[in-house]
């Protein structure tokens, strides 16, 4: 090559790459939901979706334990006209020949049909029923493990494995926070414990930990030392926190990829801004009684989860992205895992969860904000249609329910199906990829384009799979 020839060429090269940033500048390009790296100074800023979303914030409320979806969303008049025999072609599933199912279990709930939609519920939700209308149950979910582990980090994080972003991190990557005043992404677990396996539910995974969720404490106050310390005021902790992060950057400039030192600076800076922030958010004594009596503050029963329930409300209001509660909490009996008898495991736990979560969409709908947030209802798996020890079901990660409302969703109908003993997803079944890639596209993402480079490649929530179920889009 002569060296005019080079110049030239090396010219041209140069002109595209001016051509090429104008023309990302103009969003000749699309518009891109990644977050900025670790070492970014506003890591939670705001950003642009791909496309117009339909949901602005997320509310997800986890049932740990595995609900039975035969005892709540999924009536089988088939499975309680043959209860007490043997479940039929057993070859169908060698993992039935290792766990012995035993025999049918007919529902032990009644179901009634209920709003507009005439869409079957059990009478163990009597409130939630008069909802109806507003969900989009899911009764053909399915997901990979029979395991509590792992079938609530698949649940979570997409995959079966520890090591990986949560939904709320990648939200929280993808779309910013509406408020820099407090955290994108809350966690709240029942107060008789957390789930199996942990914060990775609800951890950043490998990306920069400034998008891990921020756990509320569920009794007395959220959020403990809100108060600067006694004796120390204002401008002198502002003045600790300007010289402790100048030292953090001064370290950080040997470690530029350490993420966590980036996130421990952001974190000090979120809490001094919390400090003035936070304890108005957080104060339920704001609410007016009837609003408290609405989400059952006043019965000893409701009032744990109806609490959680209320301050979700709140956060959302004031710009947090999004909020996980978790009901269940501990072990067997404490959680939905309905090993010994489903009829009172899920009497117990939907009497706690039933009222808060018809009161969370009542007030939504009344404050206007419905519409943009979007309200998640599931569990890791569900029930098998045999019964264990008599009166409880084994887990079944085949056929279940999942419900979605507000934020874009058509609500009063139910997609996919289960067969008639509500064994195994068999009509539009809709795999935890594909959910995952519906709440992404509410909020405005592409979930094939939400990406995260670690390890040599690029990451996304729904890993290699997943669809947009099109059904549930209003």
């Amino acid at each position: 090559m002569e060296r005019r020839d080079f110049l030239w060429r090396a010219g041209g090269g140069f002109g595209a790459v001016a051509l090429t940033a104008l023309l990302a500048e103009d969003g000749f390009f699309g518009r891109s939901a990644r977050a900025g790296t670790a070492g970014g100074a506003a890591p939670l800023a705001p950003r642009l979706p791909h496309h117009p979303a339909s949901a602005k914030a997320v509310i997800c409320l986890f049932m740990y334990g595995g609900v039975s979806h035969l005892e709540t969303f999924d009536p089988k008049p088939e499975l309680n006209r043959r209860s007490g025999q043997p479940l039929p072609n057993l070859d169908r599933d060698p993992l039935f020949k290792v766990r012995h199912p035993g025999t049918l279990l007919g529902s032990r709930c009644k179901f009634h049909k209920h709003g507009q939609s005439g869409i079957e519920v059990s009478e163990l939700f009597p409130h939630l029923a008069r909802r109806v209308d507003d969900l989009c149950i899911l009764r053909g979910m399915r997901a990979d493990s029979f395991a509590h582990g792992s079938g609530l980090l698949q649940m979570n994080t997409g995959y079966l494995r520890l090591g990986y972003p949560s939904l709320g991190s990648w939200i929280s990557y993808g779309l910013g926070t509406l408020n820099q005043n407090l955290p994108a992404f809350v966690v709240m677990l029942d107060p008789r414990g957390g789930p199996i396996s942990g914060p990775p539910n609800w951890n950043q995974g490998f990306m920069p930990a400034a998008y891990q969720g921020t756990q509320f404490r569920v009794q007395g106050d959220p959020i403990l030392n809100l108060s600067p310390p006694e004796g120390i005021s204002t401008k002198q902790q502002r003045n600790q926190l300007d010289l402790l992060a100048e030292l953090n950057r001064q370290h950080q400039q040997a470690t530029p990829d350490n993420s966590e030192l980036t996130a421990r600076i952001a974190s000090y800076e979120l809490a001094f801004r919390m400090q003035s922030h936070a304890p108005e958010a957080v104060d339920l004594s704001q609410e007016t009684e009837s609003t408290r009596r609405l989400y059952g503050l006043d019965k000893p029963q409701t009032a744990p989860f109806g609490r959680r329930c209320l301050l979700a409300r709140r956060l959302i209001e004031r710009g947090v992205r999004f909020v996980q509660i978790y009901s269940g909490g501990g072990h067997l009996d404490e959680t939905w895992d309905a090993y010994t008898d489903v009829l009172k495991n899920h009497t117990l736990h939907c009497g706690e969860t039933d009222q808060p979560i018809a009161a969370l969409l009542i007030d939504l709908k009344q404050r206007g904000l419905l519409d943009s947030t979007l309200v998640i209802w599931t569990s890791e798996f569900g029930r098998t249609p045999t019964g264990q020890g008599g009166k409880g079901r084994d887990h079944s990660p085949r056929g279940f329910c999942t419900w979605l409302a507000g934020g874009g969703v058509k609500g009063g109908q139910t997609i996919g199906a289960t067969d008639e003993l509500g064994y195994a997803a068999v009509e539009n079944k809709v795999h935890i990829h594909d959910l995952h890639a519906t709440i992404l596209h509410l909020l405005g993402i592409d979930h094939e384009r939400l990406t995260y480079f670690h390890g040599g490649r690029e990451h996304r929530l729904t890993d290699v799979s997943g669809r947009v179920v099109e059904e549930v889009l209003s």
